[in-house]
């Protein structure tokens, strides 16, 4: 439970210098302490070169050059944001130029047309850079509500009044018509200047995307809700004061949720068009919303947004003067989402664009034109785009994918048009692959299920061999034989077979005692079962230790996980703890049939979605459980937050059957076998009033045979090295005091 003391930190924000000859990257070699921060790291991009650590000083210089950015039409300049401000830099003589230097946040940045200019976004307004002047200009003039009152003019007897006085007295006829010139030359003075666009009371910028003909753009903002929304407190026990003190945490789903709104904002002054993104949206519903960038011309955003209650996604074209020209919408039962959800952009010079959508059934990459016609589908069969990439001709899509099998992560080139895919990396195991500025090489962050992810240097060549440039565990772990767990697939009551790692007893060379555990990857929608480095990467070294002990393990990627379609993904819609469920009982029931396993000496444990899921297996499947686990769990959906909650079981005042029968609380009173809890104090993702509105719920139920363990200190993910080794030697103790020792242990 040492983490990453012992197994090391992964390379993490890899990029490459503009002369593709460096990698950077995030890093700590073996042995760092834990609660080191990452450093900056760099490496040669030559085989077997050594990674060099960086000051902070010479990464702030290195930055400009390895940010990702935006490129010229030409190729020849490309604009980057570090540190705050805004750099251009050369792709052909690497000389860098920078062209804010403030103690403001200036994001977002981007070049018009003939790349003479570079906008971006500063204290929520929209600016532009003259590179051939160095001019800096103001493009907006937005500003937070309300929108100052103009003063009336006079009626009824003070209107008499103020003309009689106009008419009786010089002093006042000259001081109207000096106002009347003020006001005249203020209009003047005013035209030159961008049009003031009040929001909202509160009411601040999200985004700001500035075409490349730079005459207009699309703003999208957000509405807080404030006061009417209640955020729960959390009281932290153990302070530097000595005194309890209290941390706002998040809202509770069904709360009054942020708002916002979208519009199309004319930069040659002019009213800015609000768009409807959502149909017969009037109460500027938050859903989700993003700019997807510009056709090279300027004349249309691309925008992407999703309704307010999850199940319809749409992308839309956004032309001049706010015309919406609706491209794809897809409507879900039960809510969108998917691998590489959110992600397009343009392509074939602006006549086309690219999505990722899950139209088939499985997460694909569509291609249509830019007016809506001509829809293709460039991939397609049973396994998943994870992410895609426009290479930077602009000829081929680079792709992460599941094609091989989904217990792999491959990278693939294909042309724009679709077609055959070429594999470039070959290894088995999980690539995440950045392409060098030249194409010509690839920085790959790889692993396989017994070894952590490393970085490796290899040619932009199918097959090529590669070089590994980092080594992260200490020698020490790398001592002990860690195994690649066998893959089973597990028959599902419903007849799915259900993939799952499978930890021996002989692996570890130890006996089997008649017993076994499952282990509930947490997250829900996670992939866990693959030939690659798991993220529960403390558990799979548990695992080893349990199959150490003579407990046979399965760790399963039940129904909602990652990786096999949306109809494996959505299967728990309205109900979690229910199909999910019954994967982890069918996966007891193989534990049985092929192990001769007893069911109550199988044991359940995991964490936050897997906590929850070790709650509803003790609760409502006592039969097939012995004891469990449940470490920092959901116990009640109604008091988890909303952007998880509600697209999966509705808001809790509108579907209270869903809420009911996916919340363990309700099912406490079914508790037979033995169950530990396990939770931190300070927990702001599943807060630690679940585990204690649940502890009560126990004590007014009777129960007994429950424990409940603290940790004054911990968040969700625990940090602290000593408080991961009390929770799981305490979850080791749980199993050993009950299903670990029997009578006559199984020799299978």
């Amino acid at each position: 439970m040492r983490g990453h003391d012992l197994v090391g930190r992964t390379p993490t924000d890899v990029r490459w210098s503009t002369d593709s000859r460096w990698i950077y990257f995030g890093w700590n070699p073996p042995g760092t302490d834990w609660r080191a921060p990452l450093q900056p790291y760099r490496v040669r991009a030559e085989a077997g070169a050594v990674p060099e650590s960086l000051t902070v000083a010479q990464m702030d210089s290195a930055g400009p050059t390895v940010a990702a950015g935006e490129l010229s039409a030409d190729k020849r300049l490309r604009v980057v944001e570090w540190s705050d401000d805004i750099f251009v830099v050369d792709q052909k003589t690497f000389a860098v130029r920078r062209l804010t230097s403030t103690a403001a946040h200036e994001t977002d940045p981007h070049f018009d047309r003939g790349a003479r200019h570079v906008f971006f976004v500063r204290d929520n307004n929209a600016f532009s850079f003259d590179l051939g002047t160095g001019e800096e200009r103001q493009l907006t003039d937005i500003r937070t509500g309300p929108k100052p009152k103009e003063e009336e003019a006079s009626k009824g007897q003070r209107a008499s009044l103020e003309a009689q006085q106009i008419a009786l007295l010089d002093v006042i006829k000259d001081q109207v018509h000096a106002d009347s010139l003020k006001k005249h030359e203020k209009a003047l003075q005013d035209s030159l200047r961008p049009s003031t666009l009040w929001l909202e009371k509160d009411e601040t910028v999200r985004t700001l995307s500035v075409s490349p003909a730079g005459d207009a753009l699309v703003l999208l903002t957000v509405i807080p809700a404030g006061d009417r929304q209640r955020d729960v407190e959390i009281p932290h026990f153990v302070s530097k004061s000595g005194y309890t003190e209290d941390q706002k945490s998040r809202e509770k789903v069904g709360d009054v949720q942020n708002g916002g709104r979208a519009a199309y904002v004319p930069l040659t002054r002019g009213d800015p068009t609000w768009l409807t993104l959502v149909p017969n949206d009037t109460a500027h519903a938050p859903g989700f919303a993003s700019v997807l960038g510009w056709n090279s011309v300027g004349n249309e955003a691309l925008v992407f947004a999703v309704s307010f209650d999850w199940k319809t996604r749409y992308i839309y074209a956004v032309g001049a003067k706010g015309a919406l020209s609706a491209l794809d919408t897809l409507r879900d039962s039960a809510w969108v989402e998917g691998p590489a959800f959110g992600e397009g952009g343009w392509y074939d010079g602006g006549k086309r664009i690219w999505f990722v959508s899950e139209a088939d059934g499985w997460a694909h990459l569509y291609g249509m034109a830019a007016d809506g016609s001509d829809k293709r589908q460039l991939t397609r069969g049973k396994w998943e785009v994870d992410d895609v990439a426009l290479s930077a001709d602009e000829r081929s899509f680079y792709l992460h994918t599941s094609e091989e099998s989904p217990f792999e992560q491959q990278f693939y080139r294909m042309p724009v048009a679709g077609g055959a895919r070429t594999r470039i990396t070959r290894t088995s195991g999980g690539h995440t692959v950045v392409v060098s500025p030249n194409d010509q090489l690839l920085a790959d962050v790889y692993s396989i299920a017994n070894r952590p992810p490393e970085l490796y240097l290899m040619r932009n060549q199918p097959g090529a061999a590669e070089s590994r440039l980092t080594l992260s565990p200490t020698a020490e772990w790398l001592s002990f034989p860690w195994i690649k767990p066998e893959i089973v697939m597990i028959p599902a009551s419903d007849g799915a077979q259900v993939p799952a790692r499978i930890y021996h007893p002989k692996d570890m060379g130890a006996q089997p005692n008649g017993a076994a555990v499952i282990f509930v990857h947490g997250a829900g929608y996670l992939h866990n079962v693959d030939n690659y480095w798991s993220y529960y990467f403390r558990e799979y070294m548990f695992n080893h230790y349990l199959a150490s002990k003579g407990y046979v393990v399965i760790d399963m990627d039940y129904r909602g996980s990652a990786g096999y379609g949306r109809d494996w993904r959505t299967a728990i819609y309205r109900h979690m703890g229910g199909r999910d469920l019954q994967d982890e009982v069918d996966g007891s029931k193989y534990l049985h049939d092929n192990f001769g396993i007893d069911p109550m000496r199988v044991g359940i444990y995991g964490g936050s979605y897997g906590g929850f899921m070790t709650l509803m297996a003790m609760f409502t499947e006592p039969t097939h459980f012995g004891a469990g686990a449940a470490i920092r769990s959901v116990t009640d959906w109604a008091h988890y937050n909303h952007w998880y909650t509600s697209r999966i079981l509705n808001q809790p005042d509108k579907d209270t059957v869903a809420y009911h029968q996916s919340s363990p609380i309700y099912f406490a009173n079914g508790l037979q076998g033995h169950l530990l809890m396990l939770h931190g104090m300070v927990d702001d993702n599943v807060n630690f009033q679940d585990i204690v509105r649940l502890t009560q719920r126990l004590i007014e139920l009777g129960k007994k045979n429950w424990d409940l363990a603290v940790y004054p200190v911990e968040r969700h993910d625990f940090v602290r090295p000593t408080s991961w080794a009390d929770e799981y030697g305490r979850i080791y103790d749980l199993f050993d005091r009950t299903i670990g020792h029997p009578s006559d242990a199984s020799t299978h």
